[in-house]
């Protein structure tokens, strides 16, 4: 939050092509500081959020943004205290700034007790959430943007399912599902845990005949529970789709008189559509199943298969590089380390699982849900989106990203071998380890221990912290100040 202030007073904002609603009423000294201190939280799709969060959904395309997190904007403005006057947008920074601060550090810890469960390594766990706070998607998660609040939900609901409590998993996992269009994906997630569940039951030895009967039962009872979980997390998205159909696609209302009449200026100069005015209905109001997410990013956005394919996009092919070959590469660890669970599924019952003595880490079985889960994400990110939003698309969704990572850097890099129970050693003492009154040394945080011996660190973790350090430093620097970033 620092940072971006002082790059945002040292550099001038780039004239961007970017939605800008107009903003009436004086601003006071109040709104003139607070635009100071947190305007570069307010750049790019920010503006969209904060606007609907302001006036609501009155502009056609503002419904490619899912309304958990406008809601929670509005929730946390209305019980701010306000010593001196400030215009609603300024508020709603104000908000944005704390309860993303708040909703990362929950995505953190959330990581964390996910890592502990799947990978059964703390130190490796551990790890990966100091990872998450250097995430090269950083400046997405500080900023008014919906990244932190689908962490924190779909994290915390990954977390949950492990623990088994699905109830608790599932509610989290529809949260998540109104927050961004991609959490209908999560529900993946329920039926491959039960799906498993069920194969391993089957796998404890033949059914007699009179159980027959009751084997069915429990086929229906799981598909049942499967089907009315996975309809769970889709509602969300589902009623907004009703909603805007309502919005949008009924009778006009009216509405336009209460809309300031730059507002309307601005809808006729850029061809935005206005709820409640009269004219033609949009083209998606007709469809089968009318759904304006997939028409807002098709036709606002051009976003579909291979559309981006283009020579002028290579820079942002370029930028997304470096999250495409970590994925790429976490996903072909995984299989190469065991084709035989990849191709079954995971649902083969194994020896070593009988015995207690399955793999742990990153390569574990655990997480072979996961490392499926973030390919699909990344391989769907690739040929079907504008690419360069990659690495804040898998860094707010999936845990692979932060757990792979720290599983090369623990995997590969000296200076992180310790006697702990991760990793085993020869004992030699640490470098980078200092005392503290508190009794305890800079190397109890891998991370800083990595970067006070950075000339010492081997070429692999220098290139994965200075991915993580490097996005996350010119995010800061660039989306602050209305230029192109991820």
């Amino acid at each position: 939050v620092v940072l971006q202030a002082v790059f945002n007073l040292l550099i001038p904002d780039h004239a961007a092509d970017a939605f800008s609603p107009p903003r009436p009423g004086p601003a006071g000294g109040g709104d003139a500081l607070l635009e100071r201190l947190l305007g570069g939280l307010g750049r790019w799709d920010a503006e969209h959020f904060l606007f609907i969060a302001e006036r609501g959904y009155l502009l056609e395309h503002n419904c490619a943004f899912l309304p958990l997190f406008p809601l929670g904007l509005r929730a946390l403005c209305a019980l701010l205290p306000c010593p001196v006057p400030l215009r609603p947008r300024s508020r709603l920074l104000l908000a944005a700034a704390l309860l993303n601060a708040g909703l990362s550090a929950l995505a953190a810890a959330a990581l964390l007790g996910l890592g502990r469960a799947v990978l059964r390594r703390p130190r490796q766990a551990f790890l990966a959430a100091l990872l998450f706070s250097l995430s090269p998607a950083g400046v997405f998660m500080a900023a008014a943007y919906s990244e932190s609040t689908f962490a924190a939900l779909a994290f915390s609901a990954m977390w949950q399912l492990e623990r088994g409590h699905s109830w608790l998993g599932g509610l989290l996992f529809a949260l998540a599902s109104g927050a961004r269009a991609n959490g209908v994906l999560n529900a993946g997630f329920f039926l491959y845990s039960r799906g498993r569940r069920f194969a391993l039951q089957l796998q404890a030895g033949p059914a007699p005949p009179g159980r027959l009967p009751s084997l069915g039962r429990q086929v229906l009872s799981l598909a049942f529970s499967a089907a009315l979980a996975c309809a769970g997390v889709v509602l969300p998205f589902a009623l907004f789709q009703y909603y805007a159909y309502v919005r949008f696609c009924g009778p006009g209302t009216g509405l336009a008189q209460a809309v300031p009449e730059p507002l309307l200026q601005l809808a006729r100069d850029k061809g935005y559509r206005v709820a409640g005015v009269g004219g033609d209905k949009p083209p998606w109001c007709s469809q089968r199943f009318p759904v304006v997410y997939s028409y807002i990013q098709d036709a606002y956005w051009n976003v579909g298969f291979l559309r981006y394919f283009e020579l002028r996009q290579i820079p942002n092919f370029l930028l997304a590089l470096p999250v495409t070959l970590l994925g790429s590469w976490a996903a072909w660890t995984y299989v190469s380390t065991d084709p035989r669970h990849c191709l079954t599924l995971g649902l083969e019952r194994r020896k070593s699982e009988e015995r207690g003595k399955a793999r742990d880490g990153f390569c574990g079985p655990a997480a072979f849900v996961y490392v499926v889960h973030a390919t699909a994400l990344l391989v769907f990110g690739f040929f079907c989106m504008h690419v360069q939003v990659l690495t804040r698309f898998l860094g707010c969704s999936s845990p692979v990203l932060y757990w792979f990572a720290a599983h090369l850097l623990q995997e590969h890099e000296p200076l992180l071998r310790s006697t702990g129970t991760d990793n085993p050693t020869s004992g030699k003492p640490l470098p980078g380890k200092s005392p503290s009154p508190c009794g305890k040394g800079t190397s109890d945080n891998p991370v800083v221990r990595l970067l006070l011996n950075w000339r010492s660190m081997t070429p692999l973790s220098k290139s994965i912290l200075g991915f993580f350090l490097g996005y996350w430093l010119l995010g800061l620097i660039l989306h602050c100040n209305f230029l192109p970033w991820t």
